[in-house]
């Protein structure tokens, strides 16, 4: 069978840079896209010579596919890059990162704040007998605590593991034994929608069964209360106070030499055969990648306040409230909780009080706006906003739209990103100085990078639908999966067989008459019906497109004559019901929009669909109830009690 993906929506807006932007953006000269691919090891070298070596390195690249090394004999600190190098100049005094707990606590590291905690905990991890290559689990909410313990992680060469605070003991627990970790950080417990997440509680119940780790640090982030409230055991020589060990810690801490190949971090993303897979970053190229990245996509200024919404357990947390901005000096906020608590305007009142000038957000977030209504952000004064942000899934026309009116008010560009835990950084997105951007698509590859449409047999595809695949390395690529390099071949370099050169990230996508790149979502959702392939992408924006649908998840059912049938489960905006002649005028809509053939058989109308804690749309659980089977894992979803209820609705409607 072809692997051409149909490309359906059609979609014509597009919006140029404004000029005072252009004029003062850095990249704003089109010409680096032809320099870079020109010769891409000199333009990666060009970006390297940005940050602070301890020992230059000999060779730009060792490429010998499927395995790349960077920077080859470089050597540096991450720590260095991202803290040392500031205070010795006026960023000293510079917010770094300024934090608001969901219950409205503050705090405000300076550059200088965050050097000092840094080095100290640095020294704390030492003395608990970590040495470089030694991995430790980081295990926190969104507190300034876990990219302290990053980067003090980083200081001495440990490599950290940072788990969402949102997992189950479970999911703890196999991700401290695959990568046999030292250390765990966690906390007394972090705030969510009003409720406190029980960090230690869930802790101690995955040590349980986790025999390599030999101390506990644990964040106090509940003041006042008692040590017994936080513990439910006291493990006397395993459980420290992280206040405790830092009060008496050395404020200077000897950074380690590492080799620019030496392991970062290791972070973890799900994986199909339901084992997942510790993804390996090293320290010069994922820094190379996060510096530059974070520089050009969103043209950072010294006087900027970014705000990247994800958490750290995400890469994109990671990259662009970590390492990234830090690399660049910037101030990043960091917020602890829900966007809807305890009203749905948090994020415009965070915007307005720390005076946001970058967002980077995800669409689902965008979506769930939408569907609250204009009025919450109308409340704010975003004035200060000048560049807009999408991560995380492809974006909706719609979506996009909404986001440039009503929180950019038609003046910030939008940069639509793409990008995976495995790229390290982002590949695909526009350049806000130099793009011209078009609602829905991430437009083309950064430079430096190159991507392409491919058939199966790995023929190219010029305009129209297929496999996404990357055709060069670039620094910030996984090296291997942890303990599993076999995995790793077999997943990302092995679709085309006699090109182990190329990487398969597993999307879909199309191209169009002007190049742009619009993913069409993952290849193992795109449907297939009546000998068409159809990506979700396109039909669940088409859908989102009606003024009264905020949110669509499109998945196919197995069906007789067709092969399969399309289902649709849909998420209505304030104000708008559903009723059976809604139904149909989606269907019809649907149909009128991009043809009959991807009009839905089914629409379920939902309060809520299945996410994981990241926002992504469970699709997999959605086939499931489509189909009648037995729901698949769960324990990654944001609330389990969604696909449930989900279920004995679409139950009830087949019947």
């Amino acid at each position: 069978m072809s692997s051409d993906i149909e490309a359906l929506l059609q979609e014509h807006r597009k919006f140029e840079p404004p000029e005072a932007f252009r004029a003062a953006a850095q990249p704003n000269d089109p010409g680096i896209y032809e320099r870079a691919a020109a010769d891409p090891e000199a333009y990666w070298a060009e970006q390297a010579a940005k940050l602070e070596w301890m020992t230059p390195y000999e060779r730009v690249l060792d490429w010998k596919p499927p395995h790349a090394q960077w920077f080859v004999g470089g050597k540096l600190n991450v720590s260095v890059n991202c803290l040392d190098r500031h205070i010795r100049t006026a960023r000293r005094n510079k917010a770094a990162l300024v934090f608001e707990g969901e219950p409205g606590d503050k705090r405000t590291l300076t550059y200088w704040d965050l050097y000092v905690a840094v080095n100290q905990f640095g020294n704390v991890l030492r003395s608990l007998g970590v040495k470089k290559g030694d991995r430790v689990a980081i295990y926190l909410p969104m507190i300034p605590e876990a990219v302290i313990a990053m980067l003090g992680c980083a200081r001495i060469g440990a490599i950290h593991s940072v788990v969402f605070g949102g997992f189950s003991p479970e999911s703890l627990r196999d991700r401290i034994n695959d990568s046999q970790c030292k250390v765990l950080i966690t906390s007394d417990g972090g705030y969510r929608r009003g409720q406190v997440v029980p960090l230690k509680r869930n802790a101690d119940k995955a040590l349980e069964e986790t025999p390599s780790i030999e101390h506990v640090v644990v964040v106090q982030r509940r003041p006042g209360i008692t040590s017994g409230e936080a513990f439910d055991e006291i493990k006397e020589g395993r459980d420290h106070w992280w206040h405790r060990l830092m009060r008496h810690a050395p404020i200077w801490c000897e950074p380690e030499t590492m080799d620019a190949e030496d392991i970062l971090f290791v972070l973890y993303t799900s994986g199909t055969t339901g084992k997942p897979k510790g993804i390996v970053h090293t320290t010069a190229g994922y820094l190379v990648g996060a510096e530059t990245s974070s520089r050009i996509v969103f043209d950072l200024k010294e006087d900027d306040v970014f705000w990247c919404t994800a958490d750290v357990g995400w890469v994109t947390g990671h990259t662009y409230l970590a390492y990234g901005p830090l690399a660049n000096g910037a101030t990043c906020v960091m917020y602890e909780g829900a966007p809807d608590w305890p009203e749905k305007d948090r994020f415009w009142e965070i915007c307005e009080k720390y005076g946001v000038t970058i967002l980077y957000t995800a669409p689902t977030a965008i979506r769930a706006f939408m569907k609250w209504g204009a009025h919450w952000p109308a409340k704010h004064d975003l004035s200060r906003l000048r560049l807009l942000g999408s991560v995380g899934e492809p974006i909706n026309p719609e979506a996009w739209m909404w986001y440039r009116e009503h929180i950019g008010h038609n003046r910030c560009p939008i940069v639509d990103t793409w990008w995976q835990t495995e790229t390290g950084s982002i590949v695909i997105s526009p350049l806000p100085g130099i793009t011209a951007t078009t609602p829905g698509s991430a437009t083309t590859p950064l430079p430096g990078y190159s991507a392409s449409l491919l058939h199966a047999d790995g023929t190219e595809i010029g305009v129209g639908g297929g496999l996404l695949a990357l055709t060069r390395p670039w620094p910030s690529m996984l090296r291997t999966i942890w303990g599993d390099d076999e995995r790793y071949v077999q997943t990302y370099f092995a679709k085309w067989k006699d090109r182990p050169d190329l990487y398969f990230p597993g999307d879909g996508a199309k191209r169009d008459e002007d190049g742009y790149f619009w993913i069409l979502g993952r290849v193992d959702d795109v449907l297939n019906v009546a000998g068409h392939r159809i990506g979700t992408m396109e039909v669940e924006s088409a859908l989102v497109e009606h003024p009264a649908v905020a949110e669509a998840a499109v998945v196919g059912k197995a069906h007789d004559l067709k092969g399969q049938a399309i289902a649709a489960f849909v998420t209505l905006r304030e104000g708008f019901k559903y009723d059976i002649s809604l139904r149909d005028e989606l269907r019809q809509f649907v149909g009128d929009k991009i043809g009959a053939i991807a009009r839905p058989d089914d629409i379920l109308f939902s309060a809520d669909l299945p996410k994981t804690r990241s926002g992504k749309i469970m699709r997999r659980l959605l086939r499931d109830i489509a189909e009648g089977r037995a729901l698949g894992d769960t324990t990654t979803l944001a609330d389990p009690n969604v696909v449930n209820s989900l279920k004995e609705m679409y139950e009830s409607q087949e019947s």
